[in-house]
């Protein structure tokens, strides 16, 4: 996509076959998007969007039985903007077997928006939808899907390697005193370490001080279990990444969250900091005097 270029994705289909999750993943891409989007308005948003400059470049709209009236002016939008040299319209249509969709109607105890029974319901829906299915420049299958596979796939067909974003390591010390970090993903326990709180001229001090980092690292269980902690976060981390998480908070938590904490933080932190995108806090370095 140019510079200057304003990318437009109608997200499309069937009732159930997933633009819920469609919408989520192009958010995750950078895009701005929009649920329920009546097509008699998109002109007046793409003139909008045109004129916000570089600001939103990137647009996702979801478009489906919630405004089957305005199909018709759909189509006549999408033309004109084809023949604008800025824009790059496409449709995405998402589709799944009938008894798929049955079974995810039957799963959530939604009600089709066409019909009493979910079967005729998506019977209508096929026919109501079945022009605007013929001009989708993508068909997406959902049927044997789960939702982070569909995110996959719609990150693969539409993401941008300068634009998509980054795998983010963040590393937070913190102390077990004043609480668990409520949105971690991995907490790892460091209050079996020798504690500089009981080094008379080292207390108060934190983890960014060199003599509080080289008395926390100079022994030799704190140098295996850095060993241990490194080996396995360099296994999961990937693992993470390839499941489709954007970040991971690993949470490293001593008494008071002053020495011991920041100071494996900080390791951990530069470790990875040449492999992913990292990032460091110390919540709770500054709290009091004491661990």
């Amino acid at each position: 996509m140019e510079t200057n270029d304003i990318q437009i994705v109608i997200i499309t289909g069937m009732s159930g076959a997933g633009k819920t999750v469609a919408i989520q993943s192009f958010e995750d891409l950078g895009y701005f998007c929009i649920d329920n989007m009546p097509p008699s308005l998109l002109p007046k948003f793409v003139q909008l969007v045109g004129e916000s400059g570089q600001s939103m470049n990137k647009v996702a709209l979801v478009m489906d039985l919630r405004g089957r009236e305005f199909f018709d002016s759909l189509f006549q939008v999408l033309s004109e903007l084809s023949l604008n040299e800025r824009m790059t319209p496409q449709i995405m249509f998402l589709d799944a077997k009938d008894e798929k969709l049955v079974s995810r109607y039957k799963e959530t105890r939604r009600s089709h928006p066409l019909a009493s029974t979910p079967l005729e319901g998506i019977r209508l829906e096929r026919e109501l939808m079945e022009d605007l299915k013929g001009k989708a420049n993508r068909i997406i299958d959902t049927t044997s899907l789960k939702p982070i596979q569909l995110r996959e796939k719609i990150i693969e067909y539409y993401k941008e390697i300068d634009d998509a974003p980054p795998f983010t390591v963040n590393v937070l010390s913190f102390g077990f005193k004043h609480g668990i970090p409520i949105d971690a993903d991995l907490v790892f326990d460091v209050r079996f370490l020798p504690n500089p709180h009981y080094i008379e001229h080292l207390r108060p001090l934190t983890g960014l001080n060199e003599e509080v980092s080289s008395y926390v690292l100079r022994w030799q269980e704190t140098q295996k279990f850095l060993d241990k902690l490194l080996d396995f976060l360099a296994f999961v981390l990937p693992q993470y990444q390839r499941e489709g998480k954007s970040n991971v908070v690993i949470a490293i938590g001593c008494t008071g969250g002053k020495h011991r904490s920041v100071t494996l933080a900080e390791v951990i932190y530069k470790h990875f900091g040449n492999e992913y995108h990292t990032e460091i806090a110390h919540r709770d370095h500054e709290k009091g005097l004491k661990e």
